[in-house]
């Protein structure tokens, strides 16, 4: 098991972002999680980033009790553990497509020769190596995401963990990710998925959570589609 949540509940003053949400996320699934905008989708995905912390209730990720880690643990813990890819890319605009994939390795004490070498391993995978010395301005939004991908993927995480993926690419750049995303559980990566695009939960998931209220209005399997 890769996640478990334990009547987590989460709020902010008077209002509850998620309300008692119990759930488990095996290795190698993909896992999408949809609803409507408030729901506490993204609430869900900061907590097991550990981006935020739960006001009640536990959460497991990787064999690590969240809980008992203080921040500086919980940013080891996101570094090593957790791979995420944002809806605009989170690109660091004055750094080169290759120095930003390479600076996640960095960040957790690789050589910065070892990291460079992987990172561009990376992105000759996902289709990129030709942009490596690009700035993220110059590139195309799919070109972009598969950057962003790489990264992601640079500390070998044991989750990668999708916020609205595709949400700021035009459809064939959609199509492509998603495309790259199905290859990589198919590879074994475990994926957790917040969306909006039924598209991307159809052919991308092989389980869905809906959200309502910030709880889990209802689970079901899904038959992926071409």
């Amino acid at each position: 098991m890769i996640v478990r949540l334990d009547g987590v509940h989460k709020t902010y003053g008077d209002s509850a972002a998620l309300n008692g949400v119990s759930l488990e996320i095996l290795a190698g699934e993909a896992v999408a999680v949809m609803g409507p905008s408030g729901c506490g989708k993204s609430t869900l995905l900061n907590m097991i980033g550990g981006l935020d912390r739960p006001t009640s209730g536990t959460i497991t990720v990787h064999g690590e009790d969240l809980g008992q880690l203080n921040e500086t643990g919980l940013a080891l813990f996101r570094r090593r553990r957790i791979g995420m890819i944002f809806q605009f890319f989170n690109l660091i605009d004055d750094l080169p497509a290759l120095d930003n994939v390479a600076l996640a390795a960095q960040l957790t004490g690789s050589k910065a020769s070892q990291a460079r070498k992987r990172a561009l391993e990376l992105l000759d995978e996902l289709g990129v190596a030709e942009q490596r010395n690009s700035y993220p301005g110059t590139l195309s939004g799919g070109q972009r995401q598969r950057v962003a991908v790489a990264r992601a993927l640079m500390n070998r995480p044991a989750l990668l963990l999708a916020d609205e993926p595709t949400g700021a690419l035009d459809s064939k750049s959609g199509e492509q990710v998603m495309d790259l995303l199905i290859d990589l559980n198919q590879m074994g990566q475990t994926l957790l998925m917040v969306t909006h695009d039924p598209r991307l939960a159809e052919r991308c998931a092989s389980r869905l959570i809906e959200f309502a209220d910030g709880k889990v209005a209802r689970e079901s399997t899904m038959g992926r589609i071409a």
